[in-house]
């Protein structure tokens, strides 16, 4: 017990750490990369040079190929002296410019044409984890002047080639409330337009529709993914992607194989009830801040897991949850009349009230905690599985979590699991053991809390390549354990599946699965639009149900 608390608290203080040097390292970075750009454009020879009228001033207004710089028009002295200060000008850099547009003055109905006003540049204006779309308008009444502006900067934001010009874009209308629908339309559309990115919109009508068309469609004519709702609309284009660089790659999913990346990066609009995975790479739950970096172009390679079962592919996705989180949405999904929220709570109350252990093997290989290349990592995988040091527990357990990204949302802002990273070539294992109710619900409680939820004598956590996990039905030993279980009292009597099956949690979506399940990882074989994050910037909310 002392150990594990002890490897609790190590696991906790390493976390400040490197928290902390991470922190000081992007400062000086950010800092080092603002001198850095200072200096070189200083000695850049500007494109163009032109005066516009900003606010009500006028300024002369610098373009180079890195950024636009505009200083407001120092006015003489009466004296005929210059003026001695110096008024302080600004600047914008080319790489958050995602759109530029001429500017018209029109008339209610008038669709074209109208008074030239001059250009407007939107720029994506970050404030902490938060992206917002600012407008900077250069006001000049020259059509000639304002057109070698517009063209200059149009051809520089085209040579972008990181940016997507045309995008596949699924959205799950049943999301949460019901406004994944509004939200494209409202937030995400006219930022697509105003970028000029061609979409091709497709509102799905079922379980497994994006799938279908993934597995259908052609990519070649997309440059990414876009999915507009929670965390199980997420997971079901993430699985299609894969899926089909599977088939196109001749990979055989009935077996245990080696899977090659996604063709095209997906993209995560906030839309669901929780959100973890946008959390986890934007940091938020902001549609426009989504939106603005999928327009950008900012990507982040992700690590995923695969989940199979006898030897056949179930399922590519980022989380997993067997016991506690299995059988909490299997509860949900009965209550199925009742609204979305009224049903999670009212599930996990009654999870709670009928809270008991699950007898199960449970088997692991530990992570090195080094990352390492793809290749390196697909060549190891399959004699990693077949031979690979397998470490064994057998025993009860009431919540057995696996995690390939840290899961940040508003429950649990450092993330379900804050000792992973999203492209470390690892998943995080919180492994559960039998407790009180009262017991675990401390657990539960300090993943909205600043307390280490991990440094509880019943907790154990690992940094793990794969996971092998078998109910008790399904592994067939009999020891000294076992028996003493059976003559246990029945709060602590262990469940046993009587219908065959058991209930997974895999991203929000529940999956009965019979006998055992292997769990892989495979390093970044999928792209997310975004970037990695430390922590959520959300505001931390607790259930109400404890």
């Amino acid at each position: 017990m002392s150990e594990r608390l002890e490897a609790g608290s190590k696991v906790n203080n390493s976390m400040k750490r490197q928290k902390r040097r991470k922190g000081q390292q992007k400062q000086q970075q950010r800092v080092g990369v603002e001198e850095d750009a200072l200096s070189a454009d200083s000695h850049c020879e500007p494109l163009l040079r032109g005066i516009f009228q900003i606010g009500k001033k006028s300024h002369d207004v610098e373009l180079t190929t890195s950024r636009i710089t505009w200083t407001p028009i120092q006015p003489e002295d009466p004296t005929g002296q210059s003026a001695v200060k110096k008024l302080q000008g600004d600047f914008v850099d080319l790489t958050d410019v995602f759109a530029v547009k001429v500017k018209r003055r029109r008339s209610v109905g008038q669709k074209s044409g109208g008074t030239l006003l001059g250009i407007t540049v939107f720029v994506g204006k970050r404030k902490g984890a938060k992206l917002k779309d600012h407008a900077v308008h250069l006001n000049n009444l020259s059509a000639d002047h304002c057109e070698i502006w517009f063209k200059h900067l149009k051809d520089i934001l085209n040579g972008f080639q990181n940016r997507p010009k045309s995008l596949k874009v699924f959205i799950n209308p049943s999301s949460h409330k019901k406004e994944a629908y509004q939200v494209y339309v409202d937030q995400v559309a006219p930022l697509f337009k105003l970028a000029d990115i061609q979409t091709d919109v497709t509102v799905t009508e079922r379980k497994g529709h994006a799938v279908s068309v993934l597995k259908e469609c052609s990519l070649e004519e997309y440059d990414g993914v876009v999915c507009v709702g929670g965390d199980g609309s997420v997971a079901e284009v993430a699985h299609g992607l894969l899926l089909r660089a599977q088939m196109d790659a001749g990979r055989d999913t009935d077996s245990i194989f080696m899977p090659v990346q996604a063709a095209l990066p997906l993209g995560v609009i906030p839309a669901g009830s929780t959100d973890a995975v946008a959390c986890s790479v934007h940091g938020i739950r902001h549609p426009v801040t989504a939106a603005l970096h999928i327009i950008m172009g900012h990507k982040q390679a992700v690590d995923v897991c695969s989940v199979s079962s006898v030897g056949r592919l179930m399922r590519f996705c980022f989380s997993v949850m067997f016991g506690f989180g299995g059988r909490t949405l299997a509860a949900a999904e009965k209550l199925h009349w009742i609204p979305n929220t009224q049903r999670r709570e009212l599930a996990f109350i009654s999870s709670l009230t009928h809270l008991k252990p699950e007898d199960c093997e449970l088997s692991f290989i530990a992570s090195s905690g080094a990352a390492v290349d793809q290749t390196d990592e697909l060549e190891d995988e399959l004699s990693n599985v077949e031979d690979g040091p397998w470490q064994t527990r057998r025993g009860l357990y009431l919540s057995i979590s696996i995690m390939s990204i840290p899961c940040l949302c508003s429950m649990a802002p450092r993330g379900l699991a804050p000792f992973t990273r999203l492209n470390n070539s690892s998943m995080a294992l919180v492994a559960v053991g039998n407790a009180s109710r009262s017991e675990f619900i401390k657990h539960l409680k300090r993943y909205s809390s600043t307390n280490n939820q991990f440094s509880f004598s019943f907790v154990e956590t690992q940094c793990v390549r794969a996971v092998r996990l078998r109910p008790r039905s399904h592994c067939g030993w009999t020891d000294e354990t076992s028996e003493e279980n059976e003559e246990s009292d029945t709060k602590n009597a262990p469940i046993i599946s009587t219908e065959g099956t058991y209930p997974w949690n895999i991203d929000g979506e529940l999956l009965e699965v019979p006998g055992e399940v292997l769990i892989r990882v495979h390093p970044r074989i999928l792209t997310l639009f975004g970037s990695d994050v430390e922590e959520a910037e959300e505001k931390p909310t607790k259930c109400s149900c404890i």
